[in-house]
């Protein structure tokens, strides 16, 4: 089958979800596609207990609400999503790209919004030799429920916001723990790092984990090797949590017939989120430009500056709104 959309956007996260909605907005016709099972991305897939602080309006969200909030914001508008549909090509050019999916289902578009994020993505994992073996049973890499970890002891292995977040979303829940960084300097904002200081959380540093192992009774044996330093630390734990981050990768748009130029995995755009190919866009994540901030509240900001603009070229006799009100009292809601 073969569709007609003004506007494509590739990616579900919550940026891809956010441009989907103002889209609709607009009255364009939009499809969404996802290459994963599941619409918010990242957020989603490797962080949905994560408390949000970005979020305008929110002094905290958690992850999976976020993107429950988005999908339902979604829902006002008659927008096509297509979930397990990774993007394999695009060719043609503004006001008549075609879009090939893995499935091999092609439609047709005037313009693209690119939020793939970071791109195809996977953890960083620990560089331990038998780390595999625990991997699903003690060792995690992400917090899919709480629960879980109820009355566990937990040491979690990271520096940086994520880390943080994690271990103090596990403070109220888990009997004891433990957070455990490479160096003496945690790399998270400062306000999150005076709540771990001050938060019951046993902070570990700086050490890395030398060595895996199961105890007598059940439990995970840690050996922490001190960094530049001879000091060893054993501790048993009932899970570790491992959040250096992931390893993500665009390469698939590389292949596309019509394939904006990429640096260090980001696509250089302007002030209206334009790429160096007419009609294709993109937002959050996946673009740079000077004084990009890599958060959430960046990209809702780049969304509709992408979606009006392209909408301006595609239908240059519509006026561009100036408020959101204007755009729901003229779709009569």
């Amino acid at each position: 089958m073969s569709s007609e959309y003004d506007l494509t956007i590739i990616g579900g996260g919550p940026v891809g979800m956010f441009a989907a909605f103002y889209a609709g907005m607009r009255n364009a016709r939009v499809q969404l596609l996802e290459s994963l099972p599941t619409l918010g991305g990242q957020v989603q897939a490797m962080y949905p207990e994560k408390m949000i602080h970005d979020i305008a309006g929110y002094s905290a969200i958690k992850g999976s609400d976020l993107v429950k909030q988005l999908e339902k914001q979604m829902g006002e508008f008659p927008i096509d999503v297509s979930l397990s549909s990774a993007v394999t090509n695009v060719s043609g050019q503004m006001g008549d790209f075609t879009v090939t999916t893995a499935q091999g289902a092609t439609s047709h578009t005037k313009a693209i919004i690119i939020a793939t994020g970071s791109g195809a993505f996977e953890p960083r994992r620990l560089a331990v030799e038998n780390a595999a073996d625990f991997e699903g049973r003690q060792l995690f890499y992400h917090i899919p429920s709480l629960e879980q970890f109820k009355d566990q002891t937990v040491l979690v292995a990271g520096g940086g916001d994520s880390a943080i977040d994690m271990a103090l979303m596990l403070e109220p829940v888990a009997k004891q723990v433990y957070i455990m960084h490479r160096r003496n300097r945690f790399r998270g904002m400062e306000h999150s790092v005076d709540l771990l200081k001050a938060s019951t959380v046993t902070i570990k540093t700086p050490y890395l984990i030398k060595a895996l192992a199961p105890t007598a009774d059940g439990q995970l044996g840690l050996t922490m090797k001190e960094v530049r330093g001879t000091a060893e630390e054993q501790l048993a734990v009932d899970a570790l949590i491992v959040n250096y981050g992931f390893i993500a990768d665009n390469k698939v748009i590389r292949g596309w017939d019509v394939a904006p130029t990429m640096s260090n995995q980001c696509f250089a755009v302007d002030t209206e989120m334009n790429t160096d190919v007419a009609g294709i866009t993109a937002i959050g994540d996946t673009v740079t430009y000077p004084g990009k901030l890599g958060l959430i509240a960046s990209g809702f900001g780049e969304a509709p500056n992408a979606v009006n603009q392209l909408m301006m070229r595609l239908y240059p006799e519509r006026r561009s709104p100036l408020h959101s009100t204007t755009l729901f009292e003229k779709n009569g809601r």
